[in-house]
């Protein structure tokens, strides 16, 4: 080891190969409980005929198996559209199963309870998982493929002046343009904003999973959307998985604000308001030159008497918002939970998971499920959503 090595660069040199081995006991645990569980209550539990057995335990074992090597093919360096929408459906699939596999000890109870035994008892359940998981993913893909419905939520803002009430503002986040070709989607989906005669669209990130390039077609659409005040957009999170200023960048491109830390004024009857963006809560870990939230920037320069929506990728940014007076938070990031009951595991990390909630004495956050879909193509009871804001002055 060189003498003039410092005690950080040699914490760092230990601590890579820790996290290396801590992801990799991560990803083994993942697996086992993925895959072993539907194993065990499909193909195991059963008692089915030796044929069956060694069919279906094939099937787990090389899913299992294949599984990381798809996700990397399709997700790393090389990012191979086919290969990633593969390992996706097959996330979603194996995380339905073993759902429906854990929750099948309630049935399994029941008919005990009832006289029926094994292995009728097993196969009963077995076939009932498999029922509703095949059900589930059918109807899942449906709701993830179709052009999110309207929800339409009033929220009233005591600053707001009179002359802005009534202003509608349509919220995106989350189209997530990836693997799955979805340019007519995006065509229908932009119609269906356009519809609402909006006037002012916020995009509240996740544009997309891949470089400008790859999803230009599918993110088109965006640049058709028309707005009588404004076009407003921020980074999230995925957008540091690849190339954030290209985003922002071609977002301008397309007839949008890009609000990188910045804000921009909207006036309507002689009343004003702040539109604010900060970027991603990840961004400042991105090694990205100029990029990481600051909402002090982002208001710079601004009235503190004006009313402030801000855009902000994640629910959590909100404390920030809360301790620096904003009046609306509007966010994206958590899909709803995308597919039930991961919604819980979301709510760990934020404080909402969707629709209108408060943050202290002034600010409200309405958290949108997100109009597309990450990974998987599955959305199971949580339905995609375009949102519609009416904001109200205090006096209306």
């Amino acid at each position: 080891m060189s003498q003039t090595e410092q005690p950080t660069e040699r914490r760092d040199r230990v601590a890579r190969p820790r996290s290396r081995r801590a992801f990799l006991v991560v990803l083994l645990v993942a697996l086992v409980l993925l895959f072993v569980g539907p194993w065990w209550v499909l193909v195991v539990l059963p008692q089915w005929p030796v044929a069956v057995f060694v069919a279906g335990t094939v099937v787990f074992l090389g899913g299992a198996l294949l599984f990381p090597v798809l996700m990397f093919l399709g997700h790393g360096p090389r990012a191979l559209d086919r290969v990633a929408a593969v390992a996706d459906t097959t996330l979603g699939v194996v995380w339905i199963l073993l759902t429906w596999s854990v929750l099948a000890i309630v049935p399994r109870y029941v008919l005990a309870a009832a006289g029926v035994p094994d292995p009728l008892r097993s196969r009963i359940v077995a076939a009932a998982v498999a029922g509703v998981a095949l059900v589930l993913v059918c109807w899942g893909v449906v709701e993830a493929m179709r052009v999110p419905r309207v929800r339409t939520t009033e929220v009233v803002l005591p600053r707001l002046g009179a002359g802005l009430d009534g202003t509608r503002v349509v919220l995106l986040a989350d189209t997530h343009f990836g693997p799955i070709d979805r340019a007519r989607w995006s065509a229908r989906t932009a119609a269906a904003v356009g519809a609402l005669e909006p006037d002012i669209v916020c995009h509240a990130g996740d544009i997309a999973d891949g470089t400008v390039a790859k999803r230009r077609a599918q993110a088109a659409p965006l640049g058709d959307i028309h707005a009588r005040l404004a076009r407003v957009y921020v980074t999230g999170n995925h957008e540091y998985f690849g190339e954030a200023q290209a985003w922002l960048d071609h977002m301008a491109e397309l007839g949008w604000t890009p609000l990188h830390n910045r804000h921009r004024i909207v006036e309507r009857g002689g009343d004003r308001l702040v539109l604010a963006g900060i970027d991603d809560a990840t961004a400042v870990g991105s090694g990205l030159p100029g990029h990481g939230a600051n909402l002090a920037a982002a208001l710079a320069g601004a009235d503190p008497n004006l009313p402030v929506l801000l855009l902000a990728h994640q629910p959590q940014q909100v404390r920030h918002a809360a301790a620096g007076g904003v009046d609306l938070q509007v966010s994206g990031h958590t899909h709803g939970g995308q597919i039930w009951p991961f919604h819980y595991l979301v709510r760990v990390d934020q404080p909402s998971v969707h629709g209108l909630t408060r943050h202290g004495e002034r600010t409200q956050l309405y958290t949108t499920r997100g109009a597309g879909f990450w990974g998987p193509p599955l959305r199971v009871f949580a339905p995609s959503e375009i949102s519609l804001l009416i904001l109200r002055s205090g006096g209306a």
